[in-house]
């Protein structure tokens, strides 16, 4: 362990990301770099720098090449800050065809911002994403780790005032 990893990374987060390392074979530890981006993620505002992107490689003795190609591929990492509900909204087929689109036009319009933007006030970012392997229940999108199905304009202004 490098002292750049342990400079930067809190013990709470080495403690976390040892539990996916222990869930491998000694020599594939690189294996749990998503899970050691996850819980850095989680530990630090919900969102990847690349110091702390260089701290995981550090640690799991990897390139640091390998990781920002594992956090740049995957829709649930984050590489700048978030508001404090992000709003993952599914927009392939079969939520669109059950009206995705329409939550979308809901969502820009009730909090004034597109996807990728995140409102003044630093409460909510939208994000579009590709699946959530929920399509029985389209329309939906996830909050935080909650998903939400059977999305209507009223269901979602539900949702949206009941987030502190």
């Amino acid at each position: 362990m490098s002292s750049q990893a342990t400079t930067i990374l809190s013990d709470a987060v080495i403690a976390e990301i040892d539990k996916y390392i222990a869930k491998y074979p000694s020599e594939q530890k690189q294996s749990a770099v998503m899970g050691a981006l996850h819980a850095v993620q989680d530990d630090c505002n919900g969102s990847l720098t690349t110091e702390l992107m260089d701290a995981v490689a550090d640690y799991l003795d990897m390139p640091a090449i390998a990781v920002y190609e594992v956090a740049t591929f995957y829709s649930m990492y984050e590489l700048k800050p978030v508001g404090k509900h992000k709003i993952s909204i599914c927009t392939n087929i079969s939520c669109l065809l059950c009206g995705s689109d329409e939550i979308v036009n809901h969502l820009n319009s009730k909090l004034g911002v597109k996807f990728g933007q995140t409102t003044e006030d630093g409460q909510f970012t939208l994000k579009e994403v590709e699946c959530l392997g929920a399509c029985g229940g389209a329309p939906m999108f996830q909050i935080g780790k909650t998903y939400y199905e059977n999305l209507t304009a009223e269901k979602v202004d539900q949702i949206l005032d009941s987030l502190d």
